[in-house]
């Protein structure tokens, strides 16, 4: 309250230079009325004096009071002294003066008469002897006297009230909001509990469950609150304004000194809530979650969760040993974002939020943007921040020069819980950058790294989205997992799951009482192959959850591209879906509008934002313009849907079942080999021998192929050579590379012990492996196999219609015109002087790789002789040239 101007007189609201130049006139009208008013009061203190009995008794009561309160004048200390010195100055509180007044009771009835004409004073008088006894309570009465009986310190921020500030109101909570607090229904816990300015001075609410007392401390003053019950404890004080203070909250068997949580302002602004409304945060994970601060020079740690359907939310965790009733966040408007700092909170710190539904049941949940959690099964989220130091600073300069489909892209698929079972994060640091290195791939894919409870899904049904799985160490660990690889010149790209999360009742289903998270339609919300639920991709802040999920990856964790999955069931509303299990969209179609809009805005904003980033597709189906811009439409109507790269999956289920069949029968299937030229340069291929190929009873790479041990190992060898020539990136799933012939199992993952010295067959495997290095070591060091991937003029056939023999020739160009000339012979025996068609400008060819090799395991029927051109046509071309091809092989030749 603002204080007032100097006074000298009787009148409280009148400053002595008011008072000098009043006009005469109404100072004897003033007079007349202060005269009227004195013989008022003296006919009125002669019929108190006829009262009834009972007014005597209560002036005999008075009396001994006022005997009390002289006795105890007497030993009044040095700090009354002095307050009773500014009583006469006229600066005292109106507190004061009603204590003076009991202890001179007739001094105290002049007084009021002659102010009589001063309301306030009366009332006053009237509030010590009838309001007092019943809105102030005991101990309130008692710490408002400790604070004006205690000379505050120099500099305190606690100062004492003018006098004209009164006690109006009750500082207790009142019986509604005691009763929202309780229940966790209360939007608006910061309004109630802290401290506020009232009339009367500043009231001090605290909500401490369990706690024995709790005192007020600021500056020097110490001030003990009423304990209201309930765990509810209040004050009135009679102060200008809120003081700095914190509080000392007394419980059984110890003693807390701590800030009080609901005295801060919010910790986000305007802005946040803005863009959060528009779903147009693209940083969303520094605003939502527990992040530890510094607020208003306090260090603690912000809570807030979106949760606009909840009546109330709670924060509980270690730290209030999971009873969130005392801690309620407040609502932040119509953001439908709840927030609470709760000072002295730091890392490491366990915690949920409970929410109340909107039915007043309630639960208690994950938060949906954790970034570190417990170690699966526990679900708890855990308070953290990231203190990590990259030193990859060069690998992100450079990434960003050559876009993906035009570079070379050779990729690793692991699983990382299983690839070396028990080892870390940091562990595999240690080994899987020189593993990877050492064969030669760009790039490592790894499943699903987002946490998920059960591991079986192997990472596909998430809970965490913002969490790296904690099974392997934390946040920081993942990290320098991320910078050893790009410190070894890998990249790594992500499995990223959008499309669907799991049930459970503790993560985002119907997150705070409804269906938040998933569409409101349950027809569009269930996944019918899964069990799971699907995103509601037409809401704009689920949109903006997983829009910011996927910048945040690759922002704070430096991902070099995602794959994102299931990408076919997000496009059609019928996906796996029979006659009457779905609705068509506004214009009578199937596909998922909704979803479209969400793929379209995610990769242009993770192009524009992280450059050098890729974004791959996993598409089953023949939908137009996958690798398409955005902004580009196609004849579909739709413009593309933004990414960067499209997983060919027509490609492995051809090739994969023609080298299923018998050589003898592979004539009859010659077209699943050559299908894919037919569409190569629809989109921006890989071509993906993932994980999804080798579990569930399709049998690992190697055991797909016909024949004996030798005839699988070398069909095995003989795809691998087609598949790195075939225009498109190139994918393969760990285990697969040194010919594993067992099944992949998350439960031990590959057989490492194949390549084992002392193992019989190990040269074996020990042989397909270092085809495939030596696979990706040409491959690198030959641009015509990558450069122009996306482009026609970048391959020719030579021979796709050699079926009877069961030959494939074709040519590849880089951008200079450079040729490689691959020829795939998929027949078990040896043909001599086959003749294959070139073009008649280059001199002679030589061998750069034959996956018949001695050395891979093969029947070294090899050729380390350059072979020249004749000018015989073939194939269509004016020039050939004469092999020996030996059997189940393919062997690449370039100009010598």
């Amino acid at each position: 309250m603002t204080p007032r101007p100097e006074s000298s007189g009787p009148h409280p609201e009148q400053s002595a230079e008011q008072r000098r130049t009043e006009p005469p006139t109404a100072t004897r009208k003033k007079a007349a009325a202060k005269k009227a008013a004195v013989e008022k009061a003296a006919a009125a203190s002669s019929t108190a004096k006829a009262a009834a009995p009972e007014k005597k008794a209560t002036t005999r009561k008075a009396a001994a009071k006022t005997a009390a309160v002289r006795k105890a004048a007497a030993k009044t200390p040095a700090a009354e002294k002095t307050t009773a010195k500014k009583s006469a100055t006229g600066k005292t509180t109106a507190k004061t003066a009603a204590k003076k007044t009991t202890a001179r009771t007739t001094a105290a009835e002049k007084a009021t008469v002659k102010k009589t004409v001063a309301k306030k004073a009366v009332a006053k008088k009237a509030t010590t002897k009838r309001t007092v006894a019943k809105k102030a309570t005991t101990k309130t009465a008692a710490a408002t006297d400790a604070v004006l009986r205690q000379a505050p310190p120099t500099g305190s921020v606690a100062q004492p009230a003018p006098p004209e500030m009164e006690i109006a109101v009750s500082p207790a909570v009142e019986a509604a909001d005691r009763e929202r607090l309780l229940g966790g229904t209360h939007h608006a816990p910061h309004s109630v509990l802290g401290a506020h300015p009232v009339p009367g001075g500043i009231v001090f609410r605290v909500f401490k469950p369990y706690a024995l007392a709790v005192t007020v401390l600021s500056g020097g003053l110490t001030v003990e609150l009423h304990d209201d019950g309930d765990g509810f404890f209040s004050g009135l004080l009679p102060l200008r304004e809120v003081p700095a203070y914190r509080l000392l909250v007394t419980y059984e068997g110890t003693v807390q000194e701590t800030e009080d949580a609901y005295r801060f302002l919010p910790t986000l602004g305007e802005l946040d809530l803005h863009l959060i409304g528009e779903g147009r945060h693209e940083e969303l994970w520094t605003v939502l979650g527990a992040h530890p601060m510094t607020h208003q020079g306090v260090t603690g740690t912000r809570f807030s969760v979106w949760a606009p359907n909840a009546r109330g939310v709670r924060v509980a965790g270690t730290f209030n040993f999971w009873d969130g009733t005392g801690f309620p966040m407040r609502s932040l408007g119509s953001s439908g974002v709840w927030e609470l700092f709760v000072p002295g909170i730091g890392e490491g710190e366990l915690y949920k939020f409970e929410i109340t539904r909107p039915d007043g049941s309630r639960t208690l949940r994950a938060d949906p943007l954790a970034r570190r959690t417990e170690v699966p099964p526990a679900t708890s989220s855990i308070v953290t921040s990231s203190h990590y130091e990259w030193g990859d600073a060069e690998w992100l300069r450079r990434r960003a020069e050559v876009p993906a489909h035009r570079a070379p892209f050779s990729v690793y698929e692991v699983h990382l819980p299983s690839w070396r079972p028990g080892l870390t994060y940091r562990q595999l640091a240690e080994q899987l950058p020189a593993y990877v290195k050492d064969l030669g791939f760009t790039h490592v894919e790894l499943m699903p790294v987002a946490e998920h409870p059960f591991g079986g899904s192997w990472g596909y049904q998430v809970t965490g989205f913002y969490a790296p799985t904690a099974r392997l160490g934390t946040p920081d660990d993942f990290r320098y997992l991320v910078d050893r690889l790009h410190q070894a010149g890998i990249g790594v790209l992500m499995d990223w799951v959008p499309a669907h999360f799991p049930r459970d009742e503790w993560a985002l289903a119907e997150f705070d009482g409804r269906p938040l998270y998933e569409h409101e339609d349950p027809l569009r919300a269930a996944h019918p192959d899964w069990g799971t639920l699907e995103f509601d991709f037409g809401r704009r802040e689920v949109r903006n959850f997983l829009v910011a999920n996927a910048l945040y990856w690759c922002e704070e964790f430096h991902i070099d591209g995602l794959r994102v999955d299931a990408v076919a069931s997000m496009l059609y509303l019928d996906y796996s879906r029979e006659p009457g299990q779905w609705k068509p969209n506004e214009h009578g179609g199937r596909e998922n509008l909704d979803a479209v809009a969400f793929l379209q805005e995610m990769n242009a904003t993770v192009y524009r934002r992280v450059p050098g980033v890729v974004t791959i597709a996993e598409e089953s189906t023949a939908w137009d313009g996958v690798t398409r811009a955005t902004h580009h439409q196609g004849p579909s109507g739709f413009g593309g849907l933004g990414f960067g790269l499209k997983w060919n999956m027509g490609w492995m289920h051809d090739s994969l079942q023609y080298m299923s069949h018998d050589p003898v029968h592979r004539r009859y299937h010659h077209h699943e080999m050559t299908f894919s030229m037919v569409y190569a340069y629809s989109e921006n291929y890989v071509l993906p021998i993932s994980h999804d190929e080798v579990v569930h009873g399709k049998r690992s790479l190697v055991s797909k192929m016909p024949g004996d041990w030798w005839q699988q190992r070398a069909n095995l060898r003989a795809y691998l050579g087609f598949m790195w020539a075939h225009p498109g990136k190139q994918l393969l799933f760990m285990g697969q590379e040194f010919a594993q012939g067992a099944e992949w199992s998350e439960a031990h993952g590959p057989d490492w012990w194949l390549l084992d010295p002392h193992y019989g067959a190990e040269a074996d495997h020990r042989g397909v492996r270092d085809l495939v290095r030596d696979l990706n070591t040409v491959y690198g060091h030959t641009p015509a196999l990558w450069e122009r991937d996306t482009e026609p003029d970048g391959f020719r056939w030579v021979a796709g219609d050699a079926a009877e023999d069961n030959v494939l020739a074709f040519l590849r160009y880089d951008g200079d015109g450079s040729p490689l000339l691959a020829v795939s012979h998929f027949a078990p025996v040896v043909r001599h002087e086959y003749r294959i068609g070139v073009p008649d400008d280059v001199p002679a060819w030589h061998e750069v790789l034959n996956t018949d090799a001695g050395r891979y395991g093969g029947g070294d029927v090899t050729r380390p002789d350059p072979v020249k051109p004749e000018p015989q046509g073939r194939h269509g071309y004016p020039a050939s040239i004469r092999l020996t091809l030996p059997p189940l092989a393919t062997v690449w030749l370039r100009p010598a």
